[in-house]
């Protein structure tokens, strides 16, 4: 198969018109080639992306995929995560209750929806690792080889956790998730716990201080920043400017229980209210967490050999990191993993060879509809026996299947 006409990005800054070779699940070759006519299309295993720019897929590196179709959850600010905890208990115990009787398969498989819709190709999950996410045909790729405990307050033996990390894994753990002593105090307990070190990856840091900071660097731990969580939970946001002396730092969506959106919401955000700026936004999403997650296959980036990731979305002529700025998921038009299509918009379905549109189904997001490869009449009529019809909501958007549209359309 081959993708071309479209112009590609190999970095933040760096875009240039190329066709991709792909065999199998790699990038064969990355060769400068004229566009080709949309006419020669369906009759090869071209695929004509004229007019679109080609990302790497975004790699995530925090979600809670189970909780996709919850709603914001809370009545902050508080003043660290156990408060939260245990306030939403307190608070909608029907409403939790009710969102778990969605099956967990349901509400996993709806977590890796809301990725794929957003670009993301590879999303690392932080709870214990269900059946669902091992199924080679789950929307989107899962990291596997990784340990993690919850927290130190809710996470159980974190020694034990962190022992059980595979040989070169990164061991991921939420700390310093609030804006008390409790949660200031958690860094100095990993160290004295013997749990920081270089593969030491925290979720959120948003109590880590200037000492913090110094005792990262001294560890070369890393981090994962979910902006738009804290200041929901605290009405405070992570100090970007200090936390980015950390070596590496990536950015999660989190879930819909405290998040803004998806990732490229949460991207947004992270721009527009910590000040950080495209380039970084755009490192931040892509090769940054597959370097902390101790991925080994180029994911992240458009390179030769390695794992043929990409998204597309209308090309504006600007550069790829000033894009993030402004796309979101209804700028995404087409996602390839691992060289199979997952999806695609009803404008490139039309470009597609027919023996790549075998197996995908509709889905209207708040009235936008893409092409997904996933059992989405299945899940959502799962979903909707628990939740009610037309009730359904990845984070807060409406999803239903297009009933003008005939599956027959995608063979």
């Amino acid at each position: 198969m081959s993708i071309r006409g479209a112009r590609c990005s190999f970095g933040p800054e760096d875009a240039r018109h190329a066709s991709i070779e792909i065999i199998g699940d790699r990038i064969a070759q990355i060769q400068g080639l004229p566009t080709l006519h949309r006419g020669d299309v369906s009759e090869s295993s071209d695929i004509d992306l004229s007019d679109f720019l080609l990302l790497p897929g975004f790699v995530n590196a925090h979600d809670h995929l189970h909780f996709a179709l919850f709603p914001r959850m809370g009545n902050p600010p508080y003043l660290n995560y156990i408060e939260w905890g245990n306030d939403i208990h307190k608070r909608f115990p029907e409403l939790i209750a009710k969102h778990r009787s969605v099956p967990k398969d349901v509400r996993l498989w709806w977590g890796g929806i809301r990725n794929l819709l957003c670009g993301v190709t590879t999303v690392c999950h932080h709870d214990p690792f269900w059946p669902a996410l091992w199924r080679p045909d789950f929307p989107v790729r899962v990291v596997r080889n990784y340990g993690w405990g919850h927290s130190l307050a809710l996470g159980g033996d974190l020694l034990h956790a962190r022992s059980a990390t595979p040989d070169g894994g990164a061991f991921i753990v939420h700390a310093c998730e609030g804006i008390d002593e409790l949660a200031r105090d958690e860094l100095q307990i990993l160290e004295q716990l013997g749990l920081l070190d270089a593969n030491t990856v925290l979720v959120h840091g948003l109590a880590i201080d200037h000492k913090g900071v110094l005792l990262m660097r001294q560890r070369r731990a890393s981090l994962v920043v979910c902006p738009s969580s804290n200041h929901f939970l605290f009405r405070t946001l992570p100090d970007i400017h200090l936390l980015r002396k950390i070596e590496k730092i990536a950015i999660g969506s989190d879930s819909p229980l405290t998040a803004e959106g998806d990732l490229l919401d949460e991207l947004r955000f992270a721009m527009q209210y910590s000040e950080i700026s495209p380039s970084t936004a755009y490192q931040m999403a892509t090769t940054v967490p597959a370097e902390i997650l101790r991925l080994r296959n180029a994911e992240g980036s458009i390179k030769e050999a390695g794992r043929c990731d990409l998204i597309a979305v209308r090309d504006t002529e600007q550069r790829p990191a000033e894009m993030l700025q402004t796309l979101s998921a209804s700028d995404i038009e087409f996602v390839m993993i691992g060289g199979r299509i997952q999806l695609a918009s009803e404008t490139i379905l039309r470009r597609l060879p027919s023996s790549t549109r075998q197996g995908l189904e509709p889905l209207a997001i708040d009235g936008m509809i893409r092409w997904l490869r996933a059992p989405v009449k299945m899940l959502l009529q799962k979903a909707e026996e628990v939740l009610g019809d037309g009730r359904v909501r990845l984070g807060n958007r409406k999803v239903q299947i297009p009933a003008d549209i005939e599956a027959a359309h995608a063979c």
